[in-house]
């Protein structure tokens, strides 16, 4: 009865060891998936700022333009 605690136990002791690795690579998939949105995010409206930068400049270049000519 004693080796039959004893091996009830060691699967037990596994099955937590397997848990634990699963949770673990579970919560490094999401932190990898949540680092990857926040980057294409900020890329994203890099792009947008970058874009509207450029038609300001080259509206108030144009009004200027035409205001000089």
């Amino acid at each position: 009865m004693d080796e039959h605690l004893v091996v009830v136990e060691l699967e037990v002791k596994i099955v937590v060891v397997v848990a634990v690795v699963v949770v673990e690579v579970v919560v490094v998939v999401v932190v990898v998936v949540v680092v990857v949105v926040v980057v294409v995010v900020v890329v994203v409206v890099v792009v947008v700022v970058v874009v509207v930068v450029v038609v300001v400049v080259v509206s108030v270049v144009a009004i200027l333009i035409i205001i000089v000519v």
